[in-house]
């Protein structure tokens, strides 16, 4: 076992959870850190420890509200302020990828913006997981390890012994990634077309492709409202789908989610815990990505390969 005596974990309020794993399965204990919250709103973190010349990694998914956001970027600058010698931000969710271009005039690209923000912090590496758009990794001028859910979701589905598997991408957008679960599993592919009158809001969806007496899952980087996965698995099951399974990174999951997950016809939806559940439901299921990070901040800090993760 290598020495990590100039290795701390430091995690934001929202991401303990995972945090701790990530610590244990390094064999180290999570640093100490102070939080205040004032009752205007406004916060203050400080560590309660030296972090001088040491490689600091902040544990901070970046999901909703964006005090996760604000906290991860107080943290970055309190570390470099403290003299620490590398601060990397591990952030299994990246907030605000979608946001990842100007698809109508006079918007925002709020992931270039955050980008920007964690630069200005002074962060020198990001680790992330299944950015929503591959491209992300380029508006960032110091290197980002892009790790990929499909690392543990793709032997949980593997250990199933599913027959007559087929691979199914909820939306042309996803069909990349659909297409390389299929080659991985060497089966039949499906995609489904769907067309939307407003934002999180399916009006019609078709599917290309074969499923009658198949077991299909569908792939996905993150599930939000749930409408698109569950009228897909509706849509599939009526076409004579066997069972119908969901695969996705980030459980997002907001709205009436969690409700329509329930009434739908998904046998199971798997995720891992990049976000925490809300609510725990006999349908969702969850793979932790905890080992999975330590494994690469070990090998981040000793200058080893990470690619034995992206095995998709």
């Amino acid at each position: 076992m290598s020495d990590l005596s100039e290795v701390k974990i430091f995690t934001g309020e929202n991401s303990k959870y995972i945090a701790e794993n990530i610590a244990k399965s390094l064999g180290l204990e999570l640093g100490k850190k102070t939080f205040l919250n004032f009752s205007d709103g406004e916060f203050a973190t400080a560590y309660d420890e030296t972090v001088r010349g040491d490689h600091v990694f902040i544990v901070q998914s970046t999901f909703p509200p964006s005090d996760n956001l604000m906290e991860l970027l107080m943290m970055i600058d309190a570390a470099k302020r403290a003299s620490a010698y590398k601060v990397v931000a591990v952030i299994p969710y990246f907030g605000f990828a979608r946001q990842d271009r100007k698809d109508r005039p006079r918007v925002a690209i709020g992931a270039k913006l955050v980008a920007n923000m964690l630069h200005a912090a002074g962060v020198d590496r990001i680790m992330t997981m299944d950015l929503h758009a591959d491209q992300i990794q380029g508006f960032f001028d110091i290197p980002v390890d892009h790790l990929y859910g499909s690392s543990v979701l793709a032997p949980y589905i593997r250990s199933l012994n599913l027959d007559n598997l087929a691979i199914a991408s909820p939306d042309i957008g996803g069909s990349k990634r659909a297409n390389s679960w299929a080659k991985f599993f060497n089966s039949d592919l499906v995609i489904c077309h769907k067309t939307r009158e407003r934002p999180n809001e399916v009006a019609e969806m078709k599917a290309i492709g074969n499923v009658k007496n198949k077991n299909v899952v569908i792939v996905d980087d993150m599930i939000d409202t749930a409408g698109t996965i569950c009228k897909a698995a509706d849509m599939l099951k009526n076409m004579g789908a066997k069972t119908v399974r969901a695969v996705a990174t980030h459980a997002v999951l907001s709205g009436q989610a969690y409700q329509r997950i329930e009434e739908s016809a998904l046998e199971e939806v798997i995720f891992t815990d990049s976000i925490p559940l809300k609510q725990q439901t006999h349908k969702i299921k969850t793979i932790s990505v905890a080992d999975m990070f330590a494994e690469t901040i070990r090998n981040v800090y000793e200058h080893k390969s990470i690619s034995d993760h992206f095995i998709l």
